[in-house]
């Protein structure tokens, strides 16, 4: 069975080791939508790294977003092996989802090789963008949440506090995911070998 790890990550800046993750949040769904586990860290800025600028203007601009992931920040070298530790223990095959994958799977992989030596995720992460690109029949640029059906998204608030973010994002991904598999396709024995 695979554990859908919807992950959300706050930074300082576009590329981890320059920049710092400020804490991240992750929610773990079953395929039916169920939420199973979370777990959630602000962590301590990395030694000798800056905030990008343009990402510090955007900081300053929600200073209550700024202020909550501040609050009690932890070693990186003791966060990630808590949470490796937690995503391992998930009772199935874990799949790391993001919104942007791209950027909130960096951050995740490169905490986790540096802090712990390994990434329980290996390699690979799903894109929710990429999934309802593929899910809709659209364009990957005019795929948006503006542009997304009303129905897969649930009364949830979207508040730049990490754990908030990948909760909402999680039963995003599993609406999506619902309707995907509703989708008729062809029976594997009409499928060429």
């Amino acid at each position: 069975m695979e554990i859908y790890v919807s992950t959300d990550v706050e930074t300082d800046g576009p590329i981890p080791g320059p920049h710092s993750m400020l804490s991240f949040g992750s929610a773990a769904y079953t395929a039916d939508k169920r939420l199973i586990a979370t777990f959630e860290a602000n962590l301590e800025t990395l030694p000798g790294a800056e905030a990008h600028p343009e990402t510090q203007l955007w900081w300053d601009a929600q200073p209550e977003a700024w202020a909550e992931h501040r609050r009690d920040p932890r070693p990186p070298a003791e966060a990630m092996p808590e949470y490796a530790a937690w995503v391992k223990a998930l009772p199935g095959k874990p799949v790391f989802v993001g919104y942007p994958a791209g950027f909130d799977f960096m951050f995740i992989t490169w905490y986790l090789y540096r802090f712990t030596g390994a990434s329980p995720f290996s390699f690979a992460a799903l894109d929710v963008k990429t999934f309802a690109m593929a899910t809709l029949g659209t364009d990957f640029r005019a795929t948006a949440k503006r542009t997304m059906p009303k129905s897969w998204f649930d009364p949830l608030p979207h508040t730049h506090k990490a754990l908030d973010d990948a909760v909402e994002q999680g039963a995003l991904f599993c609406n999506m995911l619902a309707e995907n598999r509703a989708i008729p396709r062809p029976s594997p024995r009409d499928r060429r070998p």
